[in-house]
């Protein structure tokens, strides 16, 4: 460095002298910056900072020279010393005037995105980072924090600028304990603590408290949340601080009598930008959550920040009151602390808690929460967390009323019923729930001696987390059942008004799981599986019974009380069975005919098919709970489903064409309306027996598992030629062909090694013959055509698209069932188009209630695995453009659900959607560039080459 002792002692204390240091101070950090600019190694680099850090800090110039190579190491060995009066004057003059700011943009642009990573991490610890870890942490951060929202020209260097600057952030307030300095330097200025409310320091302490307060806002996504994690544990220590060894408790008396908190009493009142204040409470929220910090100890935490300025500011009771119980949504513990702050306005578990008079802001809150919760149109249009949180804040409210102050308030009792009588018709089990949960803590209050239990699974003591707004993570569980795994009873069906009262059951299966167990789960293993699974059973059966009848227990004595067992009438004709079913008033002939109704319509008598149709209007419009016994509603409700199923199977034609008339005729209702479309969707699937029986070659066959076989490519060629190898080709997922190569000799004047390549169908040892046991093609135009027709139509009893949209959304699904049981099958094609009108129709892709949606996204899975590549390509190649333009109005729909629908399921359901369009797009553009076609010119829709995938390397 060419400089002088002389030229380096500092100017004498003063006006100019100070003026003159702060020159000098800019002067170098000039020299600095034209030396790096003009730099062509990391070297001189390393020397340019060396000779500006020199002055500041004791360097160890030693490590910093054997980092470098020469002629750099020696420049830097013979820069001259200070001794530590000299530096720390240059230390004030540089931090304190512009010399920091501008050596500050140098470090953090240029030296930072180009050279810093190039640089030895002890020459970096030693010239580069002490500008910040070193210096004055006010001056420090009003460099370091508005540094966030710059941006860079590439990615790349904004990558590297913001992780650098993220880094010293780290390194400044947490590793340095920055946030404490600060602090001291705030508070001990004067002996009694009281220089922080001066205006001079007021000024300072706002704008650094504005500086750290929009950490969070500006930082990129991902980064840590910085001045929170340092806040909390320094407030904790405040408070143990202010509470004597002979307390147990926190009051406002002990806080107040501790000079140190008026520090934190002023520092977010002392903040300006509400948005950052906003973020910052948000995030102190989430990370004392995070860390299990007890309900007392955080709402002190609160109190302590923001009593001062919650009581003068309208706009910060707002953001607590409103922002954060209508808007926003947070762990439930964390709902606990803003219900105890900003609306109980009493510490948990405390005394006063139980004695204190609700204020009017209290009944004003409650009333504005019952008033959301309430309508409709909240429970169609926010996510299911939002409901929840909601829902958890009325009933913690609710269990701190009691029936005379209830009565006071104006019309909360018609919400609360209201909002109760919604959610209990929704078909999500979830929102049933939510209505439970409040009923019990409402009839609580009226009644303790009486709680009102709407559901089977209540329990006393309600849990208002729901399963979503746990402290871990915030998100909406499943709220279907797999199909293998539900359980073969359901609800018991009762009138329609009885329907709207009770639970709905949701028994759409879980269709993401579906949907990967159709793609991901290879259909021979399943079968094998299938198969095996169910001739065990059988043989456990039949073994079970000879067992039992050869036990000790046939030796014991009869029972000789009189019963009426062989006096029942056992039912041989199927005339005599539907005649039965038609007598209400013999509730014992009725509950036997449907014990037998099954049994006999699976022996397929000759009658079958003359009777089918009346037996099935029998079981339809039977009342199977107002005959069957209490108690016993859901079995006998079982055995007319698994009857209908059975005429469903054994004679389709026949049934459905009773069926599906019934399905929008006025004399049924809603609940007969669900039974007809549940047992269409499980009769669909037993028709479909969706598996593939496969039989190896043995011993003595034609083709053997050690001979070679014709699908494997010869081994004729030229002499020298090496063995065929099974290639893959790289980067695709999936492969209907399989690829062989193998080095052949080189041709004269042939350099190198030429391959000979010949696709194949299979392996030798995968070679089987397969058939499949679907019989579901043949009737699936029966069950599908019918109740496509009409569902739109609004007529006396029948109204899908609004009231009983639960029965449109359980034949959308079935109708997806259907299109998935003739996957891959000609039918496919062919109905495909039809069931792709109903759900385009924006009365049913764009309906209000996510139910009808979450259906719409199953059946247009359904219909992308069900098409055959070939049939997408062929139909591209001869210019059809419906195909095309249906399955990218399924691309641009599932695009706008994942983006914008409320609805957590939903958004997950077309992600999975999208993935499943895109592996379409991908095997048809593999069927078109391997078809050898006149047309193959004509490609795929420019729009289905830009899919944008979920998994990035999906179409790489």
């Amino acid at each position: 460095m060419a400089s002088t002792r002389g030229s380096s002692a500092p100017s004498p204390a003063g006006g100019d002298g100070e003026t003159s240091l702060e020159a000098l101070a800019l002067a170098k950090v000039a020299e600095a910056a034209d030396a790096i600019a003009a730099a062509a190694s990391a070297g001189e680099v390393v020397r340019a900072l060396h000779a500006v850090a020199a002055l500041l800090f004791p360097v160890d110039s030693a490590a910093v020279a054997g980092t470098v190579e020469e002629p750099f190491r020696t420049l830097i060995i013979e820069a001259l010393n200070l001794s530590d009066d000299e530096r720390e004057s240059w230390r004030c003059a540089f931090y304190h005037g512009p010399a920091f700011p501008t050596m500050s943009k140098i470090l953090l642009g240029n030296v930072a995105v180009k050279w810093l990573r190039k640089v030895h991490a002890s020459a970096r610890n030693e010239i580069y980072d002490s500008f910040f870890v070193k210096g004055p942490p006010t001056e420090v951060i009003q460099a370091l924090v508005p540094a966030l929202s710059e941006k860079e020209d590439s990615k790349e260097d904004h990558r590297a600028f913001c992780l650098n600057l993220e880094r010293l952030l780290i390194l400044c307030l947490l590793d340095n304990k920055g946030v404490s300095q600060i602090l001291a330097e705030f508070t001990c200025c004067s002996k009694h603590g009281n220089d922080v409310l001066k205006p001079d320091k007021t000024m300072l302490v706002s704008r650094v408290a504005q500086l750290l307060a929009s950490v969070p806002d500006k930082a990129r996504l991902g980064a840590s949340g910085i001045l929170v994690a340092e806040l909390i544990p320094r407030i904790r220590n405040h408070l143990h601080r202010c509470v004597p060894s002979d307390h147990k408790a926190i009051s406002p008396e002990m806080m107040q009598h501790v000079s140190q908190s008026q520090f934190w009493f002023n520092v977010v009142e002392a903040m300006r930008d509400q948005h950052s204040i906003e973020r910052l409470t948000e995030e102190l929220l989430r990370q004392l959550a995070s860390q299990h910090i007890s309900d007392e100890e955080a709402y002190w935490i609160l109190w302590t920040l923001f009593n001062q300025s919650f009581k003068r500011l309208t706009v910060m009771r707002s953001m607590f009151v409103d922002k954060f119980l209508l808007w926003k949504t947070f762990p439930l513990c964390c709902l606990r602390w803003i219900l105890h702050y900003a609306v109980f306005e009493c510490p948990p578990n405390s005394t006063t808690e139980t004695l204190m008079q609700r204020t009017p802001d209290f009944f004003g809150t409650l009333q504005s929460l019952v008033s959301i919760w309430s309508r409709k149109e909240f429970v169609q249009s926010h996510s299911v967390e939002q409901q929840a949180y909601i829902t958890a804040a009325i009933g913690l409210c609710l269990e701190k009323l009691t029936k005379k102050e209830l009565e006071t308030t104006k019309d909360v009792l018609n919400s609360i019923l209201q909002g109760v009588s919604c959610r209990l018709e929704s078909p999500i089990e979830l929102i049933r729930k939510m209505a439970s949960a409040v009923a019990l803590t409402f009839s609580k209050v009226v009644d303790p001696k009486n709680p009102l239990y709407l559901d089977d699974n209540c329990c006393e003591n309600v849990d208002w987390e729901f399963g979503v707004l746990s402290s871990k993570e915030i998100k909406a569980p499943l709220h279907a059942v797999d199909s293998e795994n539900k359980p073969k009873s359901r609800e018991n069906k009762r009138n329609a008004g009885e329907k709207k009262a009770k639970a709905i059951k949701s028994d759409v299966p879980d269709v993401r799981a579906k949907i990967v167990e159709i793609k991901s789960v290879d259909c021979d293993q399943m079968s094998d599986t299938v198969m095996n699974g169910k001739f065990e059973e059988e043989e456990c059966d039949e073994d079970s019974m000879n067992i039992d009848a050869s036990r000790d227990s046939s030796l014991e004595p009869y029972d000789l009380s009189d019963d009426d067992t062989d006096l029942q009438k056992k039912f041989s004709h199927l005339s005599d069975l539907a005649a039965a079913l038609r007598k209400p008033d013999d509730p014992d002939g009725v509950e036997n005919a449907l014990s037998s109704a099954e049994k006999l319509v699976r022996a397929s008598p000759d009658e079958l098919r003359h009777n089918s149709g009346d037996l099935v209007r029998a079981l339809v419009h039977v009342r199977c709970s107002d005959l069957a016994m209490e108690g016993e509603e859901d079995s006998a409700e079982e055995k007319r489903e698994k009857a209908l199923i059975a005429l469903l199977v054994t004679c389709p034609f026949e049934s459905l064409d009773v069926l599906t008339k019934l399905l929008y005729s006025s004399s049924v209702d809603i609940s007969q309306r669900i039974l007809i479309i549940d047992v269409m969707t499980e009769a669909a699937q037993e028709l479909a027996e969706t598996k593939i029986l496969k039989t190896e070659q043995r011993r003595g066959s034609l083709i053997t598992d050690n001979s070679p076989s014709w699908l494997v490519p010869s081994n004729r060629g030229p002499s020298g030629a090496g063995p065929w190898r099974e290639v893959s080709e790289p980067g695709t997922l999936l492969s209907w062909s399989h690829r062989y190569e193998r080095e052949v000799p080189s041709r004269s004047g042939q350099v190198k090694s030429g391959k000979s390549r010949k696709w194949g169908l299979g392996k030798a040892k995968d070679l089987q013959l397969e058939w499949s046991k679907n019989r579901f093609p043949l009737y699936a135009a029966a069950f599908m055509l019918p109740v496509m027709q009409g569902y739109d139509k609004r007529s006396h009893g029948v109204d899908l698209l609004n009231r009983d949209f639960v029965v449109l959304g359980k034949l959308i699904y079935m109708l997806g069932v259907c299109m998935k049981c003739v996957a891959m099958h000609p039918e496919a094609s062919a109905l495909a188009p039809a069931l792709l009108d109903m759900i385009r129709s924006r009365d049913v892709s764009q309906h209000a209630e996510a139910y009808v949606r979450r259906s719409v996204l199953f059946a247009a899975s359904c219909i992308l695995i069900s098409l055959h590549p070939s049939y997408v390509a062929s139909s591209l190649i001869e210019g059809n453009q419906d195909i095309s333009t249906s399955l990218e109005w399924i691309r641009t729909f599932a695009l706008q659900v994942a983006e914008a629908d409320p609805d957590t399921e939903c958004t997950s359901m077309a992600m999975t959607c999208l993935r499943l369009h895109s592996e379409m797009a991908l095997q048809t553009s593999r069927t078109l560039e391997s078809a050898d076609h006149s047309k193959t010119g004509r490609g795929l829709p420019t729009k289905l080459d830009s899919i944008i995938i979920p998994f990035g390397n999906v179409m790489k």
